[in-house]
C-alpha cells in the first residue's frame, strides 16, 4: 500500500486525503491538521488545502495510516480510480465519439460522492467483478439494465438481498426474482421491501444464481443503470464499471449541488407522477423501470441540459426530530437534556462511516413546533450543513470536566414546508423568496448579456408580469402566489438554459485554445 501511495498520481492522493478529512479518520500522527503541525513546523496547518501540498507531503500523510479496516478502505478507494481510467481511458481517446449513454458513466464517475459510496470490498469472499475489455466496442456499446434490489434485515446486523428486479432499456423484464437470504432474518421491513417471510417459503433463488444471470446481462459491456446504485451493488455484492446512477447525474434547483433527489422526487419532476404514495412498499419492478425512463429522459432532453426539480416536502413527522451527530461515544444521553431542552425521545442513528469514536441519533419530540422551540432555545454557533439546513456547534463540559463538541441538526431548510407558524407568514415567504429570485436572476443576466441576449429577452418579460402579480398580492393573493410560483420556475429554467449556454461557450473556447498551441 505503501508503494501504491508513492507512485499515485497527485489527483489521486488529494482526493485519498479529502476523503480521509471527511471521513474523520486519524492514523497515527493524528488527522490532517494535526500532522501538518508535526511534519511541517513551518508551515504547519496555515497551509492544509491538499491541492497546494506536494505528493510527498500527501503520501506521507496516508502512510500514518496502519489500522487495517483504514488501509482497506484506502485499498477500495484506490479500486474506484482504477474504474474510472479504464472508462476514462476511452473518452480520452476518442472524445468526439462519446455516446450520450457513455457520458453519463461519466458523469456518474466523475461526481464528488463516487468514491465514497463506490468503494466496495470486491476482494472479498462471496463478491463478483465484471470484467471490462478495453476495446472501443464494448466502450460503445448502449445497451442498459437498469436493476433494483430490496434488502431484509439479518440477526447479525447485516442486510441481505430478499428480491432483485432487472429491466433493458426497453423496458421488457429480465429478471424478476425473490432470493433466498440464507441468513436468520430479524425483520423482512414488510412495509418497505412488500416482502414477508411467507412470500420465501420454498424460494431457491441464491445470491450466486442472481450474480450469475446478471453477469451474463452485462457480460458485453451492457451500462447497469439504477437509484443509489451503490446500495443494490453492495447488496448485490456485485462490482461494475460502467455505471450510471440516477441520483448522481441530475441537479436540485432548490439546494447545494452534491444534493440527491429521490427517485420519487425525480420521477415527479422528470416523468410527470408519483412513483408511489406515501406510506406504500416499494414495487422493485416499478422502480428499476422509473431509473431506467430516467436515464431514457435525460438522454432525449440532452445529457448537459440540467432539469428543475420540484421542491421535496420534508414529512411532518420528519420535522418532529432534531439531528445530532458527531456526538463523542462518551457523552451520555443524560447529557443531552441538559443541552437541548425539552420533551424527547433519542433514537440512535446506525453510522455508514469508519468513526468509531463518534455517533449519532435523532431527538424526537412530540410535533415540529416543539423540535424548533428546542433548537432555538439551544446555545451554540449557528452554522449551516452540507445541504444548506441549519444546525448549531454545541460545546458543552461533562460533568466529568471534559469538554466535548457536536452539532445539533434542523431537519429541513428553514423554509420548508411545516417551519413557517401561519399561512400569511408562509406566504409572505414565498413574495420574499420571489424578490430575491429577482435580484439573483438579474445578476445572472447582466454576466451573461453577451452570450444569451435571447433568453435575457424572455427573462425580462417574464421579470414583468412578475413584478405585476407582486403589486396585485394584496388583493388576489392566492391567484397571485400561483401565478408568481409558475413564473419563479420559469425563470429556474432561464437561468439554467443560461448556465448550460455559458458551460458550452467555456468548453468551446478551450477547444479553440487547444488548437491554437497546437498549430504554434
Amino acid at each position: 500500500m505503501e508503494q501504491l501511495f508513492d507512485t499515485a498520481e497527485k489527483k489521486v492522493l488529494i482526493e485519498m486525503v479529502k476523503l480521509a478529512q471527511k471521513q474523520g479518520l486519524k492514523g497515527t500522527k493524528g488527522d490532517w491538521k494535526e500532522f501538518l503541525r508535526v511534519h511541517d513546523r513551518k508551515l504547519g496547518s496555515s497551509l492544509s488545502d491538499p491541492t497546494r501540498r506536494s505528493n510527498d507531503v500527501l503520501a506521507a500523510f496516508l502512510k500514518t495510516f496502519v489500522e487495517e479496516n483504514h488501509l482497506k478502505f484506502f485499498a477500495k478507494v484506490m479500486q474506484c480510480h482504477l474504474k474510472r481510467d479504464v472508462v476514462g481511458q476511452f473518452t480520452n481517446i476518442s472524445p468526439d465519439n462519446e455516446i450520450p449513454e457513455q457520458r453519463l458513466v461519466r458523469l456518474t464517475l466523475e461526481h464528488p460522492q463516487y468514491l465514497l459510496d463506490y468503494s466496495f470490498p470486491s476482494n472479498d469472499e462471496g463478491w463478483v467483478i465484471t470484467k471490462l475489455r478495453k476495446k472501443s466496442k464494448v466502450m460503445r456499446s448502449n445497451a442498459m439494465v437498469a436493476v433494483d434490489c430490496e434488502m431484509a434485515l439479518c440477526e447479525d446486523g447485516t442486510e441481505a438481498l430478499v428480491k432483485v428486479c432487472a429491466v433493458d432499456r426497453n423496458l421488457q423484464v429480465k429478471l424478476d426474482e425473490l432470493v433466498n437470504p440464507s441468513k436468520v432474518i430479524a425483520d423482512y421491513r414488510t412495509d418497505i421491501t412488500g416482502v414477508s417471510a411467507r412470500d420465501l417459503e420454498g424460494v431457491t433463488c441464491s445470491l450466486a444464481d442472481v450474480q450469475k444471470s446478471l453477469k451474463k446481462l452485462l457480460s458485453k459491456g451492457a451500462i447497469l443503470v439504477g437509484h443509489s446504485l451503490n446500495n443494490d451493488l453492495k447488496a448485490l455484492k456485485l462490482d461494475h464499471a460502467r455505471v450510471i446512477d440516477t441520483s448522481l447525474i441530475f441537479m436540485c434547483l432548490d439546494g447545494p449541488i452534491n444534493r440527491r433527489p429521490s427517485l420519487n422526487n425525480l420521477c415527479k419532476s422528470v416523468l410527470g407522477y408519483e412513483i408511489r404514495k406515501k406510506g406504500a412498499p416499494h414495487n422493485c419492478l416499478d422502480d428499476a423501470s422509473a431509473a431506467m425512463k430516467l436515464v431514457l429522459a435525460k438522454i432525449e432532453s440532452g445529457v448537459d441540459n440540467a432539469i428543475p426539480l420540484v421542491q421535496e416536502d420534508v414529512p411532518n413527522s420528519e420535522m418532529a426530530k432534531l439531528f445530532l451527530h458527531r456526538i463523542p461515544k462518551n457523552v451520555p444521553a443524560e447529557e443531552l437534556h441538559k443541552v437541548i431542552p425539552g420533551d424527547f425521545t433519542i433514537e440512535l442513528k446506525p453510522s455508514k462511516k469508519m468513526q468509531e469514536d463518534k455517533s449519532s441519533l435523532f431527538l424526537i419530540f412530540k410535533n415540529s413546533q416543539e423540535a424548533h422551540q428546542a433548537y432555538e432555545k439551544v446555545k451554540g454557533s449557528q452554522e449551516k450543513d452540507s445541504w444548506g439546513r441549519p444546525q448549531k456547534l454545541v460545546k458543552h463540559e461533562l460533568t466529568t470536566g471534559i469538554l466535548v463538541s457536536f452539532y445539533v441538526r434542523k431537519m429541513a431548510n428553514d423554509d420548508s414546508h411545516g417551519q413557517i407558524s401561519s399561512k400569511r407568514a408562509f406566504q409572505d415567504e414565498e413574495i420574499s423568496g420571489a424578490s430575491k429570485k429577482l435580484k439573483t436572476n438579474q445578476k445572472i443576466e447582466e454576466d451573461s448579456s453577451n452570450q444569451c441576449c435571447d433568453h435575457s429577452e424572455e427573462r425580462e418579460g417574464l421579470k414583468q408580469e412578475l413584478s405585476k402579480g407582486e403589486v396585485a398580492y394584496s388583493d388576489h393573493c392566492c391567484d397571485h402566489l400561483k401565478e408568481i410560483e409558475r413564473l419563479k420556475q420559469e425563470l429556474s429554467k432561464k437561468d439554467f438554459q443560461i448556465i448550460t449556454q455559458d458551460k458550452m461557450i467555456g468548453d468551446l473556447k478551450k477547444k479553440l485554445n487547444s488548437k491554437h498551441v497546437k498549430r504554434h
